[in-house]
C-alpha cells in the first residue's frame, strides 16, 4: 500500500486505475490519481486545528483566506454526505482517536480520493467507534468509492468486506468472496497452517499476592480525577484482565502501577514493597508492555538490538564499565526475533523499518524474556497478525503457569475473556465489578462497562 500511495517506488509491475496504467513515484502522483490513505499511526499535526490539518498541502494559493472559505464549505458538504461529524475548529490534540481518524478520512476525501486505503483502522478505536467507522465505510461504498481495508481482525473482515485477499510473507496467496469463506479458512491462509481461534489453558493455581493496590486515586495534567478509589490484587500464577471502554482510566492506572505517574492517593505494593518510580519498579522485577509502543515502548531511531534491552541496559550481562556488550546483545536479539517471528529478523535495522505488528512483537519479546515477577500488559496484540496473536496468547498463559503474575488491559473483549482468570471491569475511573473469567459472559461485562452494577438492570 505504501507503493500504491507513493511512499516507496516499485521495482517492477504495473498499477492500473480505471483501466489506465499509472506511474506513481510520489504521494502527489497518488493523490492526483484519486488515492487517499489513512495510516495506522495518524499523520496529523497535533497543535493545528482540524481545518489547518486538512488544508496543509492543499492551501489553494499564497493567500489562505479564499482557500479557507472554500474548504469550510466543502468540508460541511462532506460531513453531511458521509456522516463524518467533526468540529473543524477544534485542536487535533484535544480530540479522541476516533474523531482524529475521521479527520484523516475527511482529509483524503477533501483531496478528491476515490480510492481510500485504511491501515488497521480499528486498532485504537473503542467498539462503538469501530461500529461507527464501518457505517461510514459502508456509506462511502454505496456512493461509489473504493475502500481497501487492511486488518488482521477476522470478524471485521467477515462483517465489513465484499472481497478479501490474503497476503503471507509478501505474496498474495488467495482471493475470496467474503460470503463464500470463513474465519477458519482465512486464519489458515494467513498463517500457512491450522490456527486455534481459542486458547487452551488449565485452571489457574493462584499463589501469594504479587501486586496489591488500595484506595488509588490518579489525577491527570488537567486536574481531572481519572482513577477513583481503585483497589485490586494480582497473585502469582494468575492473569487478571481489566475490561472497559478506552478512556475510562485504564491508561492512567497502568501509568501509576509502573511508577510513571504519581498517584494522588493510595498505595501500590509489589511483593510488599511500595512502587515509587519506573527504575525502582524495574528493579522489583516488574515488566511493562505499554499501550502505545511508539511513544513509550521503543525509540524509533534505535536499532532493534538497542530497543531489545531498553530499560534493561544496566543489567550486568549487557554492559560492563559503561560499555555495551553489543555482539552478545545482537545475538540475543536475533534469537528473540526468530522465536517471536519478528520480520525481518535483523537486529541492525532501526525500529522505524519494522511494521507496527513486528514492533509490537519486539516489545513483547523484550518484556517476556526478562522473566518479570509481574507483567503489566497494555493492548498486547494491537496491530498484530492472527498467527502472532496465537503465539503471544500462548506465551502469556505459559508465563502464568510458571507462577508469574499478569495484569492485562485490552479493548478486545474476546481477548480479555479468553485469557483472564479474573476480570476487573472499569467505568469512569472506578471498578464497577469483578467476575470469574470462566463464568463471565459478554452481556454481563458490557453492562458493567456501561456503569450498570445492578444485575436486575
Amino acid at each position: 500500500m505504501n507503493i500504491l500511495y507513493g511512499f516507496y517506488k516499485a521495482d517492477g509491475g504495473t498499477i492500473r486505475i480505471d483501466g489506465t496504467e499509472r506511474r506513481i513515484t510520489s504521494t502527489q502522483d497518488a493523490i492526483d490519481a484519486g488515492i487517499g490513505m489513512v495510516h495506522q499511526h495518524f499523520m496529523l499535526v497535533e497543535p493545528f486545528t482540524v481545518l489547518e490539518n486538512i488544508l496543509l498541502g492543499a492551501e489553494g494559493g499564497f493567500l489562505l483566506t479564499r482557500g479557507t472559505e472554500r474548504a469550510r464549505r466543502e468540508l460541511l458538504e462532506l460531513e453531511q454526505a458521509y456522516a463524518l461529524e467533526v468540529d473543524i475548529d477544534a485542536v487535533v490534540a484535544d480530540l479522541p482517536v476516533g474523531i482524529q481518524q475521521r479527520v484523516e478520512i475527511l482529509k483524503a476525501l477533501f483531496r478528491g480520493a476515490r480510492i481510500l486505503i485504511l491501515d488497521e483502522p480499528t486498532g485504537v478505536l473503542t467498539p462503538q467507534e469501530a461500529d461507527h467507522l464501518f457505517r461510514i465505510l459502508d456509506n462511502l461504498r454505496r456512493q461509489g468509492r473504493t475502500v481497501i481495508l487492511i486488518t488482521h481482525k477476522l470478524r471485521e473482515i467477515m462483517a465489513a468486506t465484499d472481497r478479501v485477499s490474503v497476503m503471507r510473507r509478501g505474496a498474495m496467496v488467495a482471493h475470496r468472496t467474503t460470503a463464500e469463506t470463513s474465519t477458519e479458512e482465512l486464519a489458515e491462509l494467513m498463517v500457512g497452517r491450522k490456527v486455534l481461534l481459542r486458547i487452551d489453558k488449565r485452571p489457574a493455581e493462584p499463589g501469594e499476592p504479587v501486586l496489591e493496590v488500595e484506595h488509588l486515586d490518579v489525577v491527570d495534567e488537567q486536574g481531572v480525577r481519572r482513577v477513583k478509589d481503585v483497589g485490586l490484587t494480582v497473585r502469582a500464577g494468575e492473569i487478571v484482565g481489566i475490561a472497559g471502554v478506552a478512556g475510562n482510566g485504564q491508561s492512567q492506572l497502568l501509568d501509576a502501577l509502573c511508577g510513571i505517574r504519581h498517584p494522588a492517593r493510595g498505595t501500590i505494593r509489589l511483593r510488599g514493597q511500595p512502587i515509587h518510580d519506573p527504575a525502582q519498579a524495574r528493579a522489583s522485577r516488574l515488566g511493562h508492555v505499554p499501550e502505545d509502543r511508539l511513544r513509550m515502548g521503543l525509540v524509533r531511531g534505535f536499532t532493534a538490538y538497542e530497543n531489545a534491552i531498553l530499560g534493561y541496559q544496566l543489567v550486568p550481562d549487557y554492559s560492563a564499565g559503561g560499555f555495551l556488550a553489543r555482539r552478545h546483545i545482537r545475538d540475543l536479539c536475533r534469537r528473540w526475533m526468530n522465536d517471536y517471528d519478528v520480520r525481518p529478523a535483523d537486529p541492525m535495522l532501526e525500529a522505524t523499518s519494522f511494521s507496527g505488528g513486528n514492533q509490537q512483537k519486539l516489545v513483547v519479546a523484550r518484556e517476556m524474556e526478562h522473566e518479570p515477577d509481574l507483567l503489566i500488559v497494555g493492548q498486547p496484540t494491537r496491530g498484530v497478525d492472527i498467527g502472532a496473536i496465537e503465539f503471544i496468547h500462548r506465551q502469556l498463559v505459559a508465563m502464568r503457569d510458571r507462577g508469574k503474575a499478569i495484569l492485562l488491559v485490552s479493548v478486545e473483549l474476546d481477548e480479555i475473556r479468553a485469557l483472564s482468570d479474573r476480570i476487573v471491569v472499569m467505568f469512569d475511573g472506578t471498578v464497577t465489578g469483578e467476575l470469574d473469567g470462566e463464568d463471565a459472559d459478554e452481556r454481563q461485562i458490557g453492562l458493567l462497562m456501561a456503569g450498570v452494577r445492578d444485575k436486575a438492570a
